[in-house]
Protein backbone atom coordinates (compact mmCIF):
# COMPACT_ATOMS: atom_id res chain seq x y z
CA UNK A 1 0.00 0.00 0.00
CA UNK A 2 3.14 2.43 0.74
CA UNK A 3 3.69 1.91 -3.06
CA UNK A 4 0.79 4.41 -3.76
CA UNK A 5 0.81 7.10 -6.22
CA UNK A 6 -1.77 9.63 -7.93
CA UNK A 7 -1.79 8.29 -11.64
CA UNK A 8 -0.92 10.73 -14.70
CA UNK A 9 -3.17 12.63 -17.20
CA UNK A 10 -2.72 9.98 -19.46
CA UNK A 11 -3.21 7.28 -17.35
CA UNK A 12 -6.38 8.71 -15.96
CA UNK A 13 -7.95 9.08 -19.88
CA UNK A 14 -6.90 5.59 -20.45
CA UNK A 15 -9.04 4.46 -17.33
CA UNK A 16 -11.84 7.18 -17.87
CA UNK A 17 -12.11 5.69 -21.59
CA UNK A 18 -11.52 1.67 -20.29
CA UNK A 19 -14.85 2.76 -17.39
CA UNK A 20 -16.94 4.45 -20.52
CA UNK A 21 -16.68 1.46 -22.97
CA UNK A 22 -17.59 -1.07 -19.89
CA UNK A 23 -20.62 1.32 -19.12
CA UNK A 24 -21.20 1.04 -22.98
CA UNK A 25 -20.92 -2.93 -23.73
CA UNK A 26 -23.18 -3.24 -20.80
CA UNK A 27 -25.64 -0.64 -22.40
CA UNK A 28 -25.82 -2.35 -25.61
CA UNK A 29 -26.03 -5.73 -23.86
CA UNK A 30 -22.89 -6.90 -24.72
CA UNK A 31 -22.47 -9.30 -21.89
CA UNK A 32 -20.15 -11.62 -23.74
CA UNK A 33 -17.68 -8.56 -24.84
CA UNK A 34 -18.08 -7.57 -21.09
CA UNK A 35 -16.83 -10.22 -19.52
CA UNK A 36 -13.35 -10.44 -21.76
CA UNK A 37 -13.09 -7.18 -19.25
CA UNK A 38 -12.87 -9.28 -16.19
CA UNK A 39 -9.74 -11.16 -15.16
CA UNK A 40 -10.14 -14.79 -14.37
CA UNK A 41 -9.67 -14.64 -10.60
CA UNK A 42 -12.09 -11.42 -10.52
CA UNK A 43 -14.30 -10.82 -7.08
CA UNK A 44 -17.56 -8.70 -7.86
CA UNK A 45 -19.31 -7.94 -4.46
CA UNK A 46 -22.27 -6.30 -3.65
CA UNK A 47 -22.24 -5.87 0.00
CA UNK A 48 -25.77 -5.44 2.22
CA UNK A 49 -25.72 -1.73 3.87
CA UNK A 50 -26.99 -0.97 7.16
CA UNK A 51 -27.71 2.42 8.91
CA UNK A 52 -25.94 2.16 12.35
CA UNK A 53 -26.60 4.18 15.30
CA UNK A 54 -24.06 6.64 15.87
CA UNK A 55 -21.48 6.23 18.55
CA UNK A 56 -21.06 8.35 21.19
CA UNK A 57 -17.60 7.51 21.71
CA UNK A 58 -16.96 8.84 18.34
CA UNK A 59 -18.25 12.29 18.84
CA UNK A 60 -16.01 14.86 17.58
CA UNK A 61 -14.36 12.82 14.58
CA UNK A 62 -14.65 11.68 11.11
CA UNK A 63 -14.32 7.88 12.72
CA UNK A 64 -18.51 9.48 13.52
CA UNK A 65 -19.82 9.36 9.74
CA UNK A 66 -16.99 6.47 8.56
CA UNK A 67 -18.82 4.99 5.63
CA UNK A 68 -17.13 1.72 6.27
CA UNK A 69 -19.50 1.25 9.66
CA UNK A 70 -22.62 0.76 7.07
CA UNK A 71 -20.94 -1.81 5.39
CA UNK A 72 -22.07 -5.45 6.83
CA UNK A 73 -19.33 -7.51 8.32
CA UNK A 74 -20.24 -10.88 8.04
CA UNK A 75 -23.36 -10.28 9.93
CA UNK A 76 -25.95 -10.09 6.59
CA UNK A 77 -24.76 -11.92 3.65
CA UNK A 78 -23.93 -9.62 0.49
CA UNK A 79 -26.55 -9.26 -2.07
CA UNK A 80 -24.03 -10.61 -4.72
CA UNK A 81 -20.93 -12.46 -4.13
CA UNK A 82 -19.31 -13.54 -7.72
CA UNK A 83 -16.41 -14.62 -9.45
CA UNK A 84 -15.68 -15.23 -13.18
CA UNK A 85 -18.04 -18.71 -12.94
CA UNK A 86 -20.55 -17.09 -11.49
CA UNK A 87 -20.84 -14.45 -13.60
CA UNK A 88 -20.11 -16.28 -17.02
CA UNK A 89 -23.37 -17.86 -16.07
CA UNK A 90 -25.28 -14.97 -15.40
CA UNK A 91 -24.42 -13.80 -18.59
CA UNK A 92 -25.12 -17.21 -20.67
CA UNK A 93 -28.46 -16.87 -18.40
CA UNK A 94 -29.34 -13.65 -19.88
CA UNK A 95 -29.30 -15.39 -23.79
CA UNK A 96 -32.02 -18.06 -22.50
CA UNK A 97 -35.48 -17.66 -23.57
CA UNK A 98 -36.93 -18.85 -20.62
CA UNK A 99 -34.80 -16.27 -18.52
CA UNK A 100 -37.75 -14.36 -16.92
CA UNK A 101 -36.12 -11.76 -15.63
CA UNK A 102 -34.31 -10.83 -19.15
CA UNK A 103 -37.51 -10.89 -21.17
CA UNK A 104 -37.95 -8.35 -22.83
CA UNK A 105 -34.73 -6.96 -21.82
CA UNK A 106 -34.44 -4.13 -19.74
CA UNK A 107 -33.36 -1.04 -20.80
CA UNK A 108 -29.88 0.49 -19.31
CA UNK A 109 -28.00 3.73 -19.36
CA UNK A 110 -24.95 3.98 -16.91
CA UNK A 111 -23.31 7.20 -15.89
CA UNK A 112 -19.74 7.10 -14.67
CA UNK A 113 -18.36 9.57 -12.46
CA UNK A 114 -16.00 11.03 -10.34
CA UNK A 115 -13.28 8.82 -11.29
CA UNK A 116 -9.98 8.16 -8.82
CA UNK A 117 -7.22 6.27 -9.46
CA UNK A 118 -3.71 6.00 -8.15
CA UNK A 119 -1.38 3.50 -8.88
CA UNK A 120 -0.86 0.04 -7.00
CA UNK A 121 1.91 -2.36 -7.36
CA UNK A 122 0.59 -3.84 -10.65
CA UNK A 123 -2.57 -2.11 -11.44
CA UNK A 124 -5.03 0.76 -10.41
CA UNK A 125 -6.84 1.03 -7.55
CA UNK A 126 -10.20 3.21 -8.83
CA UNK A 127 -13.13 4.46 -7.03
CA UNK A 128 -16.00 6.01 -9.71
CA UNK A 129 -19.83 6.98 -8.74
CA UNK A 130 -22.64 4.88 -11.02
CA UNK A 131 -25.70 6.38 -11.86
CA UNK A 132 -27.94 3.46 -13.37
CA UNK A 133 -31.19 4.43 -15.32
CA UNK A 134 -33.19 0.78 -15.61
CA UNK A 135 -36.69 0.85 -17.43
CA UNK A 136 -38.31 -2.41 -18.13
CA UNK A 137 -41.47 -3.06 -19.40
CA UNK A 138 -42.73 0.87 -20.00
CA UNK A 139 -43.73 1.19 -16.54
CA UNK A 140 -40.55 0.18 -14.36
CA UNK A 141 -38.64 2.64 -13.65
CA UNK A 142 -35.58 2.79 -11.30
CA UNK A 143 -32.60 4.78 -10.61
CA UNK A 144 -29.81 3.16 -9.07
CA UNK A 145 -26.68 4.73 -7.57
CA UNK A 146 -23.73 3.44 -6.39
CA UNK A 147 -19.42 3.74 -5.26
CA UNK A 148 -17.66 1.60 -6.63
CA UNK A 149 -14.20 0.29 -5.57
CA UNK A 150 -12.51 -1.55 -8.46
CA UNK A 151 -9.03 -2.69 -8.89
CA UNK A 152 -7.50 -2.75 -12.11
CA UNK A 153 -5.15 -4.55 -13.65
CA UNK A 154 -2.81 -4.02 -16.71
CA UNK A 155 -2.27 -6.20 -18.69
CA UNK A 156 -1.06 -7.21 -22.10
CA UNK A 157 -4.45 -7.60 -24.02
CA UNK A 158 -5.88 -4.20 -21.52
CA UNK A 159 -6.91 -3.36 -18.54
CA UNK A 160 -9.12 -6.15 -16.89
CA UNK A 161 -11.01 -5.74 -13.14
CA UNK A 162 -9.67 -7.83 -10.44
CA UNK A 163 -12.07 -6.98 -7.69
CA UNK A 164 -15.16 -4.78 -7.72
CA UNK A 165 -16.78 -3.84 -4.32
CA UNK A 166 -20.37 -1.62 -5.68
CA UNK A 167 -21.66 0.47 -2.28
CA UNK A 168 -25.39 0.78 -3.16
CA UNK A 169 -26.98 4.10 -1.62
CA UNK A 170 -29.65 1.90 -1.08
CA UNK A 171 -30.18 -0.04 2.44
CA UNK A 172 -33.33 -1.64 1.37
CA UNK A 173 -34.02 -3.11 -1.78
CA UNK A 174 -36.70 -1.60 -3.68
CA UNK A 175 -36.06 -2.06 -7.12
CA UNK A 176 -36.78 -4.95 -9.37
CA UNK A 177 -33.69 -6.46 -9.42
CA UNK A 178 -29.18 -6.61 -8.00
CA UNK A 179 -29.00 -9.02 -10.95
CA UNK A 180 -27.76 -5.61 -12.80
CA UNK A 181 -24.26 -5.12 -13.37
CA UNK A 182 -22.97 -2.48 -11.73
Amino acid sequence: MSDRRMVSLEEHHRISQFYYHEARLLDERQFQQWLSLLAEDVVYRIPARHTPFLDPAKRGTEALLELEQEISSGLEPPFRDDNYLTLSIRVMRSFKMNSWTDNPPARTRRFVSNIEATQDGDGFDVYSNLLLYFSRYGQDNHTYTARRHDHLRDTPAGLKIVRREVLLDWSVITGPSVGLFF
